[in-house]
């Protein structure tokens, strides 16, 4: 029985650390505060104990001396507790409280460092905290401290003075007054400042200004922030990558399956949008008869999840058999499993893989796809000739979805009729006016015109790269 004091980072899932990840998904309780993506929560095991201790200004989900003790008592029956919080657990996190009441209590404890804000948060606004020639140090200071204080514990004298680079973490709220102090005691007001809100999320936000005048540059701006005094801040203006991504602060909606979600929603994140994930649908797995591969001609696959469910082992049957896929997901899913499909049609629709396999005339073919999947390519392949048999490996169900999340971000992706029909279910009446819909191809733009909804874009080729191009030409015309 351990607990585990883990950093989350300063925000971005991507740069929490291994051995952070690994405690995560097998921890049997949880302990997380409220800098924590929901992303990272998410990643521990759906059986696990969840409990929110997050601290805001003035309200607090649970006291430092509760938290202490709920990790102590976590601990003496849990097998493993992670304590999750932002940033680094021992840089202004209260973390050395918490080690020290778990070790008065003779419960084993563990520190999984994290990715500190001090550091990461400048790197992603494009501000180096050392450079040669501007700042040979930095300096990491609370920009926050208790205000029941009588005096503070900081030498502003000394803070005014030190060279290089002064890293304030939190404290936005009293970003005047510690400008005025460092003003008071001998910095020039000249100075460059810079104040980075959200730091390393898709809501990343950075202003900058010198240090006179950055309180009222940066008023509004939300926690958690931190502030940089020094040379460097001023090359924001040239090195601001993160914020100049194609995608950077656009809200997309991704409604695929969750197992199918993941690989859009990173291409989307990467380009810098903010992912929205609200599955509509979600994979149930049907039993079925596995059947004789090597009597049939031709073999077609519908979807990735068809070869998860159909070809799970040995596939050495299929010598001699037309493998068929709809789709370059679906053909790359058959080569994970050393099958290279010999038909990939052009357009990721059923229908053509009917004219893809020529003459078909006395042939039998299998058909793998999921139960109320259109009818198309059986019916057209009877139609040229061929004994088609049709086996059912899944189906797809109805998720709950969220539906002012969906109704408040930029633009909403669809990849199946599945999805539409689901998601415009969940929506008020008057949804089809206020969506932008990016659609997946020509059978989903056709579901989509069924609710009054035109799509802004229809992804071409119709898979998933084709559906992350459709976003950026969107993106690029806004």
């Amino acid at each position: 029985m351990t607990v585990y004091l883990v950093g989350a980072g300063p925000g971005d899932p991507g740069l929490l650390t291994v051995r952070g990840r690994e405690l995560l998904e097998r921890c049997d309780a949880l302990v997380y505060d409220r800098l924590a993506d929901p992303r990272i929560v998410a990643l521990a095991p759906a059986e696990a104990e969840r409990i929110y201790a997050g601290k805001e200004p003035n309200r607090h989900a649970l006291t430092q001396e509760q938290i202490n003790d709920l990790l102590v008592e976590l601990g003496g029956r849990c097998r493993c507790v992670v304590r999750l919080k932002g940033g680094d657990p021992f840089i202004f996190g209260r973390g050395g409280e918490e080690a020290l009441a778990l070790e008065a209590a003779g419960i084993p404890w563990e520190v999984v460092p994290g990715i500190s804000s001090a550091y990461a948060v400048p790197a992603y606004a494009g501000i180096p905290v050392t450079q040669r020639g501007m700042a040979a140090q930095f300096t990491v200071v609370t920009g926050h401290e208790d205000p029941t204080k009588e005096s503070s514990d900081l030498d502003w004298a000394s803070l005014a003075r030190t060279p290089g680079t002064l890293v304030f973490l939190m404290g936005v709220r009293s970003l005047a007054g510690n400008a005025a102090r460092l003003i008071e005691h001998g910095m020039d007001a000249g100075t460059p400042a810079a104040v980075i809100s959200q730091g390393t999320r898709p809501e990343q936000r950075t202003v900058t200004a010198t240090l006179g005048g950055i309180a009222e540059a940066a008023a509004g701006m939300q926690a958690p922030a931190i502030t940089l005094v020094g040379p460097v801040a001023a090359l924001h203006d040239r090195l601001a990558w993160w914020e100049r991504r194609p995608l950077f602060g656009l809200r997309v909606v991704v409604t695929r399956a969750r197992p199918q979600a993941s690989g859009l929603a990173a291409r989307l994140s990467e380009l810098g949008a903010g992912v929205i994930e609200a599955p509509a649908i979600a994979i149930e797995r049907l039993p079925f008869d596995r059947p004789d591969l090597g009597s049939y001609d031709v073999l077609c696959v519908t979807s990735a999840n068809g070869v998860e469910r159909l070809l799970d082992g040995d596939v050495r049957a299929l010598r001699g058999v037309t493998v068929a896929a709809v789709g370059r997901a679906t053909a790359e899913a058959l080569r994970h499993r050393g099958i290279v499909a010999d038909v990939v049609p052009d357009q990721a629709m059923s229908e053509a893989i009917v004219p893809a396999l020529g003459d078909v005339r006395g042939k039998r073919v299998l058909v793998a796809t999921a139960e109320g999947a259109r009818t198309a390519l059986p019916d057209g392949l009877r139609e040229g000739g061929a004994e088609v048999d049709v086996l059912y490996l899944y189906r797809t169900v109805r998720e709950p979805v969220d539906a002012d999340a969906v109704l408040g971000a930029d633009l909403v992706t669809f990849t199946s009729s599945s999805t539409v029909d689901n998601v415009l279910e969940a929506l008020p009446d008057d949804a089809p006016s206020r969506l932008r819909a990016v659609s997946i191809g020509p059978v989903t733009t056709a579901s989509l015109r069924a609710h009054g909804i035109e799509p802004v874009e229809e992804a071409d080729p119709h898979d998933v790269d084709g559906l992350v191009d459709a976003v950026l030409a969107v993106a690029s015309r806004s």
